[in-house]
């Protein structure tokens, strides 16, 4: 039975004058497209301006018409679409090609399985049960050559590709041969009428229960690049690439469903029939989702921080977290302020954030406009949830959505930099959180970590490690090179991707200075909003804004799998000591003695482990507090320095600052002349075994 929880919650409502978009783009004869189109292109490609409130954002080259029509209780998708592309490209194409992403669970031999190794989750081939397979299935493809002229029926031309891996029972490609070229500045307008199974919720897409989330649900078209489609297989280890355009999308769903969607809604139309369609439109975004379910309760605030535009934020949260409604909304915020004054302005005027059902594993995914966060019962404030995953996925508005990537291709340049900006929101913020670990895991519901937190008072988790993840990142560091499209390296991407980018961010922000790496990244943003950037493009901002050549620094990070890793290999300080033949009196005489004036001779030992190398500061700290600090520039594989003098050497210190975050074995970059006992060792150790004991009391209560 449907739940009749619909009720609706206004915390600050705002609702500015909406401005509909005036369709599609009106059908042009290719001839006079190059004077339409040519004064928009040069708009979004060279440097960006100040923009009217009606101008385009972006070359808006791929655009969406669509109907669909959702039955929750068959769990599928009718469809039907109007795409309209533009070649801005300056070669011809004789194709379009397209994604149908939900083929990747059409059955245990596609590419995404196989690479998942998760062989429909389980279940038995021979005996799949509802949800364990899904399809996206194309039933008719016509192209429309022009205003008044009859549709040409090209579904039977259409054929299935594989140019990753040559799998053929893979069709998440679609190939649609075009009875004539279509030339730089021409366009291609087509109508499909379509059907998809929904899966139950696989790769934070499809359904759980009446909960429905619907992301990357219709054909979508591939990336036409100068060298032709870009246009991968879905991978299990990657995501989305797409161009800008307009959306506009009728969703018809029960009556009693709420619906949150990219855009706006703009019209609603209820039926007799116990159905009601939705309408929302949005501009220059390069991908629609969607969700429904009866048992959202809505809340609505303004984000309204000057001079930063106001944004309409909507939450759609489930019943059993209302309490923590206005924690997702501080989250967002804080994500707007932070990207925003960092890197530029959040241009859509809303947004809107979905809370998914328990255990449907749709949480922390990004999409234009709108985005899943993440949270769960008994999560107390300080826990890091929902404010982090909150802050991640609304930080993707900015890396993704506007500087729009290749994600099956460099995924690090949005996850990476999103990692990155997500730590330093949260620590100017939040300030440092305690650590925090989850017990008593639920089965089935993994992704959760734990109903029961436990907060580990004393140790606190830092930006720069902490939320960059360095030991996520240290077993893969030489696993590959980033350098290496993402689609390739699926098993250790999200270390390169998120948790490498991010450490290797930080130590730029380090070794430069924040007042260097933010005109970069600022710089970076504004010249590639709603374009298609590479990784060689940052690359050449950090080198123009910083006036340095950081060449080496990107060879190492990008194009290398070397590891960094410095160590001190050895610390002594010894009394200086006189042995041999000196002068005593009247000649020489063998002796072994102390020096007259008691000095030390100190000797340090630095050395490269790694096969990376990088600039270092060596710290030598004497017993009378004194230090000598030395620069090295890290390339031989070690460095001796030594001191004579009259104090003790106490301790020595490779990177003291530890600007290199990328050092995957930070313990070995000091040492001791003397032990200082055991003390830190049995505080830990008592702290530890308390704990425990904790912990083993919790599990005999829920025992």
């Amino acid at each position: 039975m449907r739940s009749a929880c619909r009720r609706r919650y206004i915390i600050s409502h705002f609702r500015s004058r909406l401005t509909p978009l005036e369709g599609n783009m009106p059908r042009i004869p290719v001839r006079l497209l190059p004077l339409f189109l040519a004064p928009a292109l040069l708009t979004a490609q060279d440097e960006p301006t100040e923009q009217a409130p009606d101008a385009h954002l972006s070359t808006r080259n791929a655009s969406y018409t669509i109907e669909v029509t959702l039955d929750p209780e068959a769990k599928t998708l009718q469809g039907k679409e109007t795409i309209t592309w533009t070649n801005i490209q300056s070669i011809a194409t004789d194709e379009l090609r397209l994604h149908l992403y939900w083929n990747a669970w059409r059955n245990n031999r596609s590419t995404w399985l196989l690479e998942s190794r998760l062989r429909a989750r389980g279940r038995n081939r021979q005996d799949p049960q509802e949800g364990d397979f899904s399809y996206s299935d194309v039933t008719s493809i016509k192209l429309i050559p022009d205003i008044g002229v009859p549709s040409i029926d090209v579904t039977r031309l259409a054929h299935y590709d594989a140019p990753d891996d040559g799998n053929p029972e893979d069709r998440t490609l679609m190939v649609v041969p075009l009875p004539e070229p279509v030339g730089p500045l021409g366009t291609a307008q087509i109508e499909l009428e379509w059907s998809a199974a929904i899966p139950r919720t696989f790769a934070r897409t499809g359904f759980r229960g009446n909960f429905f989330f619907l992301a990357q649900w219709f054909p979508k078209l591939a990336v036409f690049e100068e060298g032709g489609w870009n246009a991968h297989q879905f991978h299990a280890g990657t995501e989305f690439y797409s161009d800008y355009g307009e959306y506009d999308v009728r969703i018809t769903v029960p009556s009693d469903y709420v619906v949150g969607a990219t855009g706006r809604e703009v019209d609603k139309s209820v039926r007799d029939d116990g159905m009601t369609t939705y309408r929302y439109r949005q501009a220059d975004v390069h991908d629609f989702a969607w969700t429904a379910s009866p048992d959202y309760l809505v809340f609505e605030k303004l984000f309204n921080e000057p001079p930063l535009p106001p944004v309409d934020m909507r939450l759609l949260l489930q019943p059993e977290h209302e309490g923590q409604a206005e924690r997702h909304f501080h989250a967002t915020a804080a994500a707007l302020r932070n990207y925003g004054t960092w890197y530029g302005a959040y241009p859509y005027g809303h947004v809107t954030i979905v809370d998914p059902a328990y255990g449907s594993g749709a949480g922390g995914m990004e999409y234009p406009t709108l985005f899943t966060s993440g949270t769960r019962l008994f999560n107390p404030f300080g826990s890091g949830s929902p404010e982090g995953v909150t802050v991640h996925e609304c930080g993707h508005q900015f890396w993704y959505g506007l500087v729009g990537n290749n994600e099956f291709e460099h995924a690090w340049l949005d996850e990476g930099f999103n990692t990155f900006s997500t730590a330093r929101t949260m620590d100017v913020t939040y300030g440092n959180r305690t650590l925090v670990r989850r017990y008593l895991n639920p089965r089935g519901a993994r992704r959760m970590g734990g109903f029961l937190p436990v907060f580990f008072e004393g140790i606190e988790s830092d930006r720069m490690v902490g939320g960059n993840r360095l030991d996520g990142y240290r077993d893969a560091a030489t696993s590959d090179a980033q350098s290496t499209p993402t689609y390739l390296y699926s098993a250790s991407g999200g270390a390169h991707s998120y948790n490498k980018t991010a450490l290797w961010l930080s130590t730029l922000e380090r070794y430069l200075g924040w007042d260097t790496l933010q005109p970069i990244m600022a710089t970076f943003f504004e010249r590639y909003k709603f374009r298609h950037p590479s990784p060689q493009d940052f690359f050449d901002v950090a080198n123009e804004v910083s006036g340095q050549d950081l060449t080496w620094f990107f060879d190492q990070v990008y194009r290398s799998s070397n590891d960094f890793d410095y160590a001190i290999e050895r610390a002594t300080s010894d009394p200086i000591e006189i042995s041999g033949y000196v002068k005593e009196g009247d000649g020489d005489e063998l002796v072994h003695r102390d020096s007259e004036t008691e000095l030390f001779r100190t000797e340090v030992i630095v050395r490269r482990n790694g096969a990376a190398h990088f600039p270092v500061e060596v710290l030598m700290v004497f017993e009378d507090d004194s230090e000598v600090r030395e620069s090295w520039d890290g390339q031989d594989r070690f460095k001796l320095y030594v001191e004579e003098r009259p104090q003790k050497l106490s301790y020595a210190v490779v990177d003291p600052e530890r600007k290199l975050l990328l050092d995957l074995y930070y313990t070995n970059n000091s040492k001791l002349v003397e032990p200082r006992g055991t003390l830190p060792a049995r505080k830990w150790s008592s702290k530890w075994m308390i704990w425990f004991q904790d912990l083993l009391a919790t599990f005999a209560f829920f025992s």
